[in-house]
């Protein structure tokens, strides 16, 4: 659900603008449309988690996983995750609102972007950067710091493991999940957390493609 929302905040209006010739969106707009993908965005981040989790719970406590995991627990998470995208996001979308664009106001980039807005301002962006470079960066680092802790844990076990076929095995199960967290997180960093003035359009507009449209 998560996947297919998070495609659907981006992808319908690039091809709008696309086949109707049109690349304008209103500013209220495109806030709403920075609001959703960045929801979706932190959704996807702990979900990662939580499913790096689910692995880990299968794999080293195969026995005790229907008492680990249980549907109460699922349920728990799921919503508490959402409150915290949901404000997460909202924090930033506020601290965005109120920013003056005075001079040019075209975007380069493919949807309403926190980056191309920053650089496009005319206001002082520097309390929107340190909170992207420092509450941002929990809300990211945490689920993938829980991610890597799961997977060291899983390696640990699955060396254990006395014939090839079974590591393999138990290996293959996570294959997907890992080829997703590499993508995933390589090119939100290589998006975010960099310097406004170390990014250009081109190089950003890839990544994010990456990040919003193959990943899910």
């Amino acid at each position: 659900f998560v996947d297919i929302c998070f495609s659907f905040t981006t992808v319908p209006k690039m091809l709008a603008n696309h086949i109707l010739e049109t690349q304008t969106i209103s500013f209220c707009g495109c806030l709403t449309q920075m609001y959703f993908v960045f929801m979706f965005v932190d959704m996807d981040n702990f979900l990662l988690a939580v499913m790096a989790y689910d692995h880990f719970v299968a794999v080293c406590h195969p026995l005790h996983y229907t008492a680990k995991v249980t549907h109460q627990l699922c349920a728990l998470l799921v919503a508490g995750l959402w409150v915290v995208a949901n404000l997460n996001v909202l924090l930033h979308t506020l601290l965005m609102a109120p920013l003056s664009f005075c001079a040019d106001n075209a975007i380069t980039h493919f949807f309403c972007d926190v980056t191309p807005l920053l650089k496009l301002s005319c206001s002082d962006t520097h309390l929107n950067e340190v909170i992207i470079l420092s509450e941002g960066a929990l809300v990211m680092i945490t689920p993938f710091l829980c991610i890597l802790a799961s997977y060291m844990h899983i390696t640990c076990t699955v060396l254990k493991v006395p014939s090839t076929k079974g590591r393999w095995k138990a290996f293959s199960t996570c294959g997907s999940h890992l080829a997703v967290v590499l993508l995933f997180y390589s090119t939100i960093i290589a998006v975010y957390f960099n310097p406004l003035s170390s990014h250009s359009a081109e190089k950003d507009t890839m990544a994010t493609v990456l990040y919003t449209v193959v990943t899910p």
